[in-house]
């Protein structure tokens, strides 16, 4: 039985990632320190034989015991909310984390894998984005917490390929939603859906025609669980190609839960990028991948889970999200 270790596997995007992995037969080692994780995301695995749990942050220099066929690092902060309120340990995340995931990754002659961000192309001057862009962010801004980590731990996965001979591969993920988000976390999927649910007004920054494209999360754990089993080392964007501006997502979003929802206003933030959508063309290519699930099904099975949080989580009633456009 092949072992995979994964960080961050009690957020969002880890925990699914661990139920695909079960699900095709791998044993997972399981860790994180519940930052931005949450214990009832991996809940429904306590009693799986095959994963095992060990609260770790990954910043510390830490062992696995036993063999490893895989090491997936896909621990950090990933909304604006988060990342914010924990920005030096988001820089470490993506510094002495990453390298402290690679280190582990070349001592058992593991195949690593980063999940990094479309935020690596900042606001981009190109559209949509290719993976040879090299981005426009603002190294000093307030995003550049999370930006920069995700670039730094581009450049440490890419130097340990070429220097010590880890199989690596990277992939860009684009924005993405779904079961297990936090209702609170600032990004423009649960944000729109809390503010909608409670039939509140639906914040919208700028004008609404910035432009996002959401991926379902079992579309993007596919594409992550088929660039593991690649040879692929170089970036591999994941992400829906359907671009949209946010008013019509927001618009989408009240018509999925028929209301009449309200929009309120309010100044595009620093550095939000204008423009955001994946050129899928690579992964087509070298993985074969590409998403299935409609935004329709997708905002449905979303709205589902949330609806049967009991309680629902609450967003602070004077936290309007930093980024919701993130």
């Amino acid at each position: 039985m092949k072992r995979v270790l994964v960080s961050g596997a009690a957020g969002f995007i880890g925990s699914h990632l661990s139920d695909r992995l079960l699900a095709e037969g791998f044993a997972v080692v399981a860790v994180d320190n519940f930052i931005t994780g949450h214990e009832r995301n991996i809940a429904h695995l306590a009693d799986e034989p095959r994963f095992e749990f060990r609260r770790q942050d990954v910043s510390v220099p830490f062992e696995i015991a036993g063999s490893l066929d895989y090491v997936i690092h896909a621990a950090s902060p990933a909304s604006p909310k988060d990342y914010l309120e924990h920005p030096i340990e988001t820089l470490d995340v993506g510094s002495a984390g990453t390298r402290n995931m690679l280190e582990i990754a070349q001592s058992h002659g593991a195949k690593f894998l980063i999940t990094s961000t479309s935020e690596s192309y900042g606001d981009p001057s190109v559209h949509p984005q290719v993976e040879t862009y090299w981005g426009n962010v603002n190294p000093v801004g307030p995003r550049s917490c999370y930006d920069e980590s995700k670039r730094f731990a581009e450049a440490m996965t890419m130097a340990f390929h070429r220097a010590r001979g880890v199989r690596t591969s990277i992939a860009r993920i684009f924005n993405t939603y779904g079961p297990r988000m936090k209702l609170n976390d600032g990004r423009v999927v649960p944000a729109f859906l809390d503010q909608a649910l409670r039939g509140e007004a639906i914040t919208i920054f700028g004008d609404g025609s910035q432009t996002r494209s959401f991926c379902y999360v079992s579309d993007l754990v596919d594409g992550l669980y088929r660039l593991m089993l690649s040879d692929e080392v170089y970036p591999v964007n994941l992400g829906n190609p359907r671009e949209m501006t946010i008013l019509e997502f927001a618009e989408n979003i009240a018509e999925s839960l028929g209301l009449q929802a309200g929009f309120a206003y309010h100044p595009l933030p620093e550095d939000d990028p204008k423009q955001r959508q994946p050129d899928i063309s690579k992964a087509r290519r070298v993985l074969g991948w590409e998403p299935k699930v409609p935004l329709e099904e997708g905002i449905r099975r979303t709205v589902d889970y949330f609806r049967h949080l009991q309680p629902p989580p609450r967003a602070e009633a004077n936290s309007t999200p930093a980024f919701a456009t993130s």
